[in-house]
C-alpha cells in the first residue's frame, strides 16, 4: 500500500454570526468572525504546505442558509486554492448545512466531491489505494443509523468512512445519525473521520475514531484550542496529529474569594488567575468568562452593582493583556450572615431561598419566561438553544443571588 497523508477537517460553520457576543460587543464579535475564516484559510495552507493527498471535510462547511453569496465565494476560493496545489476534497453535508437549508450555491472547482445524500456514496483513489465512503444529510435531522448502510470495505485498500453523527449521545449537540463505535467497527474501515461534536475526541483506536472538532470556538461552552487532524499512513501503520488553527478563544477561569479579600484582594485575584492565559495566547483575542465564588461581606454591594465590577474586572484583565476581553461576570458569592434578613423573625430568606432550590414549579416559570424574552430577541436569536446564552440553572443561580443581595440591603 502506497504511503500518503489527508487532513480530516469538520465544522467549519462558516458563516456564523456570533449574535450572543454581538449584543455584547460587536467589535469583539466581528473579531471572532473573521477568526473563523483565519482558521479554514489557514488549515489551507498547511494542507498545501505539508503536501497532502486530499482533505476531507465531516459535515457543517456552513452555519446555515446564506444571507448572500459572501460564504460561498470564500469557500470557492479556499477550494480553488487547494485545486491549483493538486489537491482532491472531499466533503458531506451535516445537519446545519443539510441539503433542505441551503438554497444558494456558487460552482465549485472540480476537486471538490460532495458525498450523496439519499444513500452512502464511495470514491476510489487508485493511485493510493484508498476508498473514501459517506453520506451526507439531506435534511436538518437525521435519526437514522445511517453507519449501517455504509457499504463494505475495499479488500486490501485502506478505507475511510466519513459520518456526521453524535454516536450515543455527545451533550449539548443533538443526537443525529445515531449509531455506537461497534456499528463503526462492523464495517471493517481504517479509519472514521466523524463530525458534528465540537470537541476534540479520540473515540477509539482499533480501527481508529476520531472527532477532530470545530476549527474556530464560536461560545463560551466551545472553550480551548480547536483544530483539524493531519492523518499520515505508511506501510499500513497510522500516524495522527492535531493542526491547531483557531485564531481566537473562548476561556473561563474560576476565582475562590474568602471573606477578608477587599476589593483590591479581589482584583489581583482575578490579575493572578487571568495570567497563565495571556501567557498562552499566542496573539489570539480571548472571549472570557470570570466566576466569582466564595463567603464574602461584599456580597451585596458586588450584586448589586454588578455593572460596576464587571467593569472592574474588565479592567483587570485589560491589565495583564489588551487582548482579553471579559465575556461576563458570573457570581457565586454568599454573604458570611447564617441569615440574610428576618422580619420580626418570621423570615430567612437564604433558608427560604434553599428550600425551594431545584423546585420544579420554579425551573417551569423560569422557562416560560426566557421564552418569552427569546422571542423579543434580534436576529434570530431566540432560536438558539439557550437564547440568553446560560443554562437555566445558571440564570435561576444569578436571580437568587440577585434576591439576596437586595434582601442585605433591606436589613
Amino acid at each position: 500500500m502506497p504511503s500518503f497523508s489527508f487532513i480530516h477537517a469538520a465544522d467549519l460553520h462558516l458563516g456564523s454570526p456570533f449574535q450572543g457576543l454581538a449584543l455584547k460587543d460587536a467589535a469583539v464579535a466581528a473579531i471572532f468572525v473573521e477568526a473563523s475564516r483565519k482558521a479554514f484559510s489557514t488549515l489551507v495552507g498547511l494542507a498545501i504546505e505539508r503536501r497532502v493527498d486530499f482533505f476531507v471535510i465531516a459535515g457543517d462547511v456552513y452555519d446555515g442558509d446564506w444571507k448572500d453569496n459572501k460564504i460561498g465565494l470564500f469557500f470557492n476560493r479556499e477550494m480553488a486554492r487547494l485545486e491549483r496545489a493538486g489537491i482532491p476534497v472531499y466533503l458531506l453535508r451535516g445537519n446545519h448545512d443539510a441539503a433542505s437549508v441551503i438554497t444558494k450555491t456558487i460552482t465549485l472547482p472540480s476537486n471538490v466531491y460532495e458525498f450523496p445524500t439519499n444513500k452512502p456514496g464511495s470514491v476510489k483513489l487508485d493511485a493510493l489505494q484508498v476508498a473514501l465512503h459517506g453520506q451526507g444529510f439531506a435534511e436538518r435531522s437525521a435519526n437514522d443509523n445511517l453507519a449501517l448502510a455504509y457499504p463494505p470495505p475495499v479488500p486490501g485498500w485502506f478505507n475511510i468512512g466519513i459520518l456526521h453523527t453524535s454516536l450515543t449521545g455527545r451533550e449539548p449537540h443533538a443526537p443525529y445519525a445515531p449509531c455506537s463505535v461497534d456499528d463503526l467497527r462492523s464495517r471493517g474501515y481504517d479509519y472514521w473521520a466523524l463530525g458534528h461534536v465540537h470537541d476534540y475526541e479520540v473515540v477509539a483506536r482499533d480501527p481508529l475514531v476520531i472527532f477532530p472538532g470545530n476549527l474556530q470556538g464560536r461560545n463560551i461552552r466551545e472553550r480551548g484550542a480547536k483544530g483539524a487532524m493531519l492523518v499520515a499512513v505508511e506501510d499500513g501503520r497510522i500516524e495522527h496529529e492535531r493542526l491547531i488553527v483557531d485564531e481566537a478563544r473562548f476561556a473561563q477561569v474560576d476565582i475562590g474569594i474568602g471573606p477578608d479579600d477587599d476589593q483590591t484582594a479581589i482584583l489581583r485575584r482575578v490579575e493572578q488567575a487571568v495570567q497563565p492565559l495571556a501567557d498562552d495566547m499566542a496573539g489570539r483575542m480571548t472571549a472570557l468568562r470570570v466566576r466569582l465564588s466564595g463567603i464574602t461581606p461584599l456580597h451585596g454591594a458586588i450584586a448589586a452593582n454588578r455593572q460596576q465590577w464587571r467593569d472592574e474586572v474588565e479592567a483587570a484583565c485589560h491589565r495583564v493583556h489588551e487582548d482579553i476581553w471579559l465575556e461576563k461576570l458570573e457570581l457565586r458569592l454568599e454573604p458570611p450572615s447564617a441569615s440574610v434578613i428576618e422580619t420580626d423573625g418570621a423570615l430567612d430568606l437564604r433558608q427560604l431561598l434553599a428550600e425551594h432550590a431545584g423546585d420544579i414549579d420554579i425551573a417551569a416559570e423560569a422557562g416560560r419566561l426566557v421564552d418569552e424574552i427569546a422571542i423579543r430577541l434580534p436576529g434570530g436569536l431566540g432560536a438558539a438553544t439557550q437564547p440568553l446564552d446560560d443554562s437555566m440553572e445558571t440564570l435561576i443561580e444569578e436571580a437568587r443571588q440577585l434576591l439576596l443581595a437586595r434582601g442585605q440591603g433591606a436589613g
